[in-house]
């Protein structure tokens, strides 16, 4: 028996080496691997390749069919997180930029007040990149020289109404309060509109000196003052009918004309003109 058993052994030995002399050494199998796809390595090795299966997401395509909505309707149908996506869109490559938007809007409670907010605090209280911060908070800057670019400084300013509905894309997003002065030419024309200070949400400080250089620095015949109340309570205080009394004062010597003070908050102003305030002012000095 045992004649027998060792020939059918050394048998088995042979077959077991002729069975797995074409696996090649695991260093080989590695190099292949690295040079040719999944299904390359299989065929060669009759490897079978086992895929996992992956769950549909419901995010998958998110971003082009938002787009697509944007071409067909434009943004009237967005909700805000909505909009902010869009936005982020173009600043963080891939994923899903929905809680992010979401995010972003909780902390600051709303679109308005999170692209009010400067930059560097948004990183700072939301851990997002300083680039991300300054895309989000770009937009309002753009919409205002958007809409201040689209005025035609042909037109005469020669009455209220229309310094107002200047002055509204002027102030548009501004959380402070401000004051402007419209700079005039002969025939009413917009020179420019000169910033002379920029304060706190509740007060601006004008400064005669800078007024007076401004005006001869653009060779202005007429100006009107204007400020904004961030609050939108257009009733003027007493450091509204000073500030107007120290302008008209300063600009005397030069007989240059003050016309008007528009005090501007959101869509509705106040005019000192309309008010008869002007002529108490001068009347007054």
């Amino acid at each position: 028996m045992e004649n027998e058993v060792y020939p059918l052994k050394a048998n088995f030995e042979e077959t077991k080496k002729e069975q797995f002399a074409e696996i090649p050494p695991i260093e080989s199998l590695y190099d292949t691997l690295a040079d040719a796809t999944f299904e390359e390595a299989a065929g060669k090795y009759n490897l079978r390749v086992v895929k996992p299966k992956i769950k549909n997401n419901i995010h998958d395509g998110h971003r082009e069919r938002q787009r697509e909505k944007y071409l067909r309707s434009g943004l009237d149908s967005f909700a805000e997180h909505e909009l902010l996506e869009m936005i982020l869109f173009y600043c963080v490559s891939r994923g899903d930029v929905n809680p992010l938007a979401h995010r972003l809007i909780d902390t600051y409670g709303s679109l308005s007040a999170l692209m009010d907010a400067f930059p560097e605090e948004i990183v700072k209280r939301c851990g997002i990149s300083i680039s991300t911060a300054i895309l989000i908070t770009l937009f309002p800057k753009m919409y205002k020289r958007y809409e201040t670019s689209k005025w035609d400084k042909r037109l005469p300013i020669n009455n209220s109404k229309k310094a107002a509905a200047y002055l509204y894309s002027l102030f548009a997003n501004e959380i402070n309060e401000c004051m402007y002065l419209l700079c005039l030419d002969n025939s009413h024309q917009l020179i420019t509109a000169a910033l002379l200070s920029r304060g706190t949400i509740n007060e601006a400080t004008v400064y005669p000196r800078t007024v007076v250089q401004t005006v001869l620095n653009h060779n202005a015949a007429y100006v009107i003052l204007s400020h904004n109340h961030p609050s939108g309570n257009l009733f003027p205080s007493q450091g509204d009918i000073d500030s107007t009394a120290t302008v008209v004062n300063a600009l005397k010597p030069i007989n240059v004309k003050v016309l008007d003070h528009l005090i501007i908050g959101g869509r509705n102003y106040y005019s000192f003109s309309e008010k008869k305030l002007m002529n108490l002012v001068y009347e007054k000095e």
